[in-house]
């Protein structure tokens, strides 16, 4: 028989042994727990609190920050077979290793994310899809604009956005633009440049009426106008910008160069012309009084005509004698004037001609050797627009200037 005192000491070393194993049992227990919750908090830990003024940080690894201009750039965990498993972890034990020594780098090594470096985001940072780029600086001056033409109310809708390049000379004024759908369109839309500088904007939006028929077969015209300080106007350009054939894709952002281009005239010589409106009396007056560097003609008759029209309708007519062309300079002496009422200055323009006159023939019948159109954007370009500007502007005061003589057809 095993006596009742040894019985009594095995029973307590068994319990003190077994109470050893239980509280090492949990300290290890405790000891993985925390491991584990370490490991987790490093994954979604929250970034510290950053005050409103200081620069945008973004947390890439434990104690380590970057600027948005350079994005961490990792690659995340493949989806895996339970067959790649075994592989996938001996891996990830690996790039484990390498946690610290990348963590200088500003990359993030966790788990199964496999670092590679960051990515300068001002490499790869462009506009957004509905915003307007201005061209670059030393290209012609542009106008940035959409068409879009609504069948269910037979509505052609303008947006106009935009100018780019716009001259140095004109930074400073106020920018003013005209749009007219040609042929039909007599009175201009007008529209005014919110601010100044090289590329005004105007935001703005025009609705003309017109049936699908007339849509395919009209020219949107978009006249650009620079107002000085003191009121005056000058022709920045144009652009004509026919329908047919562009009204396919709505809402499209369209850059067109602005025309301001002069007209190459022949060789014919030069004619002076001066012109005076007065708004009170609605009277055009127009003086023509010689003309030089004709030495084609010779000592041949010629003579001066001037025609006022308005769209396509001619309204009147007005002629000079028969002069001789000495030495290539026919003094005409004409002087004339017709009646134009203020809202048709924008829609009129006047046509000189050099006729040459052979023998007794009728003026009817004699032959056209040149011509100079002075109008508003619609007919002009070049002086012979800025001409017809200038008296716009300066009303009652004569403005004269020499042409040149284009070929006639």
């Amino acid at each position: 028989m095993v006596p009742v005192g040894l019985t009594a000491g095995l029973l307590v070393l068994l319990f003190f042994i077994l109470l050893l194993l239980g509280l090492v049992t949990f300290c290890l227990l405790r000891r993985k727990r925390r491991r584990d919750r370490r490991q987790y908090q490093e994954l979604v830990a929250a970034a510290p609190h950053i005050p409103a003024c200081a620069p945008l940080a973004i947390p890439v690894s434990q104690g380590s920050y970057v600027k948005p201009d350079e994005i961490p750039f990792t690659l995340p965990a493949r989806f895996t077979t339970p067959q790649r498993e075994t592989e996938e972890k001996a891996e990830v034990i690996k790039m484990e290793s390498h946690r610290d020594i990348l963590a200088h780098r500003g990359s993030l090594s966790v788990q199964s994310w496999y670092p590679v470096g960051t990515v300068l985001a001002g490499l790869y940072s462009g506009p957004g899809l509905s915003e307007v780029v201005a061209p670059p600086p030393g290209m012609a001056t542009r106008l940035c604009f959409s068409v879009e033409y609504r069948h269910s109310g037979e509505q052609l809708a303008v947006s106009l956005l935009r100018l780019g390049n716009l001259p140095p000379r004109f930074h400073g004024n106020v920018t003013l633009v005209q749009l007219r759908l040609l042929p039909d369109d007599r009175r201009p839309r007008q529209a005014k440049a919110r601010g100044t500088g090289p590329d005004p904007e105007f935001n703005d939006f025009f609705v003309f009426q017109v049936s699908a028929a007339r849509v395919s077969r009209s020219t949107l015209s978009v006249c650009v106008l620079s107002v000085a300080h003191d009121g005056k106007r000058h022709a920045v350009g144009q652009v004509l910008f026919p329908l047919q054939g562009e009204l396919g894709q709505a809402g499209r952002l369209l850059w067109r160069d602005l025309d301001t281009e002069k007209h190459h005239c022949s060789e014919l010589g030069d004619v002076l012309v001066s012109l005076s409106y007065n708004p009170t009396l609605q009277r055009l007056s127009v003086e023509v009084p010689k003309a030089r560097g004709m030495q084609r003609l010779a000592d041949a008759g010629v003579r001066a005509r001037v025609s006022l029209q308005i769209h396509t309708q001619v309204v009147k007519i007005k002629s000079s004698g028969v002069v001789a062309a000495v030495d290539g300079e026919p003094a005409f002496e004409l002087r004339t004037s017709f009646k134009l009422r203020a809202e048709h200055v924008d829609e009129a323009c006047l046509r000189l001609e050099v006729r040459r006159q052979n023998g007794d023939i009728p003026s009817e019948a004699s032959v056209p050797l040149g011509f100079v159109v002075l109008g508003p954007f619609m007919y002009a370009r070049g002086p012979q627009l800025q001409h017809w500007m200038d008296m716009v502007n300066a009303p009652l005061q004569p403005v004269k200037l020499w042409h040149g003589l284009c070929t006639a057809t």
